[in-house]
């Protein structure tokens, strides 16, 4: 979206997901994921969107939204999963320590249960 003066604004691109389904080893499509920041007032989100046909997803927050601080991943996964999933919400939160580097936070997902960690 271009900026009051009509200039597109810069990106850092410096955050990224992937879903495994690790039932079906295939990866988890069009899931919806929400980036938040804390900030003094609480979270806001500050980019979300929906797991490409590889489970994957970049995000493209703008440059004075990506600092060192607190972030969290929301997934809804209720309707990839289905209704009887146990874990119909998974939020993982974490910590950028350092804005310039790269942080990839996977999910591994089953119906019962899930796994992530920082990946590279």
């Amino acid at each position: 979206m271009p900026s009051d003066d009509g200039t597109e604004p810069e990106f850092h691109a410096k955050i990224s997901t992937h879903i495994l389904d690790t039932v079906t080893g295939e990866p988890a499509r069009n899931v919806y994921v929400r980036l938040e920041r804390r900030d003094s007032s609480g979270w806001r989100i500050i980019d979300e969107g929906r797991t490409d046909s590889d489970g994957r997803l970049r995000y493209r927050v703008p440059l004075h939204e990506w600092q060192a601080g607190g972030y969290r991943l929301f997934f809804y996964v209720e309707p990839y999963l289905g209704e009887d999933c146990f874990f119909p919400e998974v939020t993982v939160a974490f910590h950028v320590r350092d804005p310039e580097r790269h942080y990839h936070v996977p999910l591994l997902l089953s119906r019962f249960g899930y796994t992530t960690y920082r990946g590279s």
